[in-house]
């Protein structure tokens, strides 16, 4: 993993680079959660996000699935924050 990216393989072997958005310990659980996207759209326009826990410790991180709601919850928590942020951020420069 680079510094703000990293790519990454599926199952058919394409690779995908992905940029880092964000990282975070969990508060509770103590687990890191990486939030990051491949910079495409759904079809409404909004930019597709993504979430797993992973371990930097490791040489070669690797992802897991985040497979409980309340850790999805704190999630969408913070990107509801970051995003709000942003828009106040956007409005005070115009």
């Amino acid at each position: 993993m680079e510094e703000n990216s990293f790519i990454m393989k599926n199952e058919d072997g394409i690779e995908t680079k992905y940029d880092v958005l964000f990282t975070f310990q969990g508060e509770e659980n103590l687990k890191n959660y990486i939030v990051y996207t491949d910079n495409s759209k759904d079809e409404e326009g909004n930019v597709v996000v993504y979430a797993s826990i992973y371990h930097p410790e490791e040489s070669s991180p690797r992802l897991e699935a985040i497979e409980t709601d309340k850790e999805w919850k704190v999630i969408e928590t913070i990107l509801n924050t970051i995003q709000e942020e942003l828009r106040e951020n956007s409005t005070d420069k115009q």
